[in-house]
């Protein structure tokens, strides 16, 4: 009888080409504000919580229908707007000035600028090091910045995650499986980071998602 093998872990490389994560379906229709948005996945609409001189950046933003949406809502106006997602498949649509949208990896780009508020709706469930990507989000916050994104403990191999991550300063409602953090701070993880495994199937929302794997430091 042949034992039983887990499947090899993927590195930062390969997880970025693999079709789980390479999706260009996900997160294409979700719009500011309505039934299927950012308004109802975060809990609350993002321009809101910004004023003219403030600045958003979004995570695995999609094809950004949400952002081009915010970024044309006058109450937008003076407020700077940054979408990033690994492909570059955006809205072919005139971007409203104070948007920018960037192809890029999240756990390799590096922003200019400290954020008034980040975002990620449901995008971290195809991260890599997710926990490395949370303790860089924590620098990039101003002081008073708001972090909000969806997050799945059970996504990550590693021991009590919810209750390190509170320890840093997170907030982590696993009920709603949101992560919260306000304020810029320094955080430092006791991981290891090992890889990824995109075959291990769908989480909550019942989407094929990728779990990630630690060990303590």
């Amino acid at each position: 009888m042949t034992p039983h093998q887990d499947p090899p872990l993927l590195d930062a490389f390969a997880l970025t080409r693999s079709a789980v994560v390479a999706n260009n379906a996900m997160n294409r229709e979700r719009g500011l504000r309505g039934v299927n948005s950012y308004e109802r996945e975060l809990g609350f609409d993002p321009l809101s919580r910004l004023v003219a001189g403030d600045a958003w950046l979004d995570l695995c933003c999609g094809s950004g229908r949400a952002l081009i949406e915010a970024a044309g809502d006058p109450r937008a106006e003076g407020v700077r707007i940054t979408g990033v997602d690994l492909v570059d498949f955006f809205v072919p649509a005139v971007r409203p000035a104070g948007l920018d949208l960037v192809a890029a990896d999240a756990t390799e780009w590096r922003p200019a600028r400290r954020y008034d508020l980040v975002t990620c709706v449901h995008g971290l469930h195809y991260v890599g090091d997710r926990l490395g990507l949370l303790a860089r989000i924590a620098s990039w916050l101003t002081p008073t910045g708001l972090f909000v994104a969806d997050f799945d403990a059970a996504g990550i191999a590693a021991d009590d995650v919810p209750g390190e991550l509170r320890r840093q300063g997170f907030a982590y409602d696993a009920e709603r499986r949101r992560i919260t953090l306000r304020g810029a701070r320094e955080v430092a993880f006791p991981y290891r980071y090992l890889g990824a495994d995109d075959s291990a199937g769908p989480n909550y929302t019942g989407q094929p998602a990728v779990r990630v794997h630690y060990t303590d430091a």
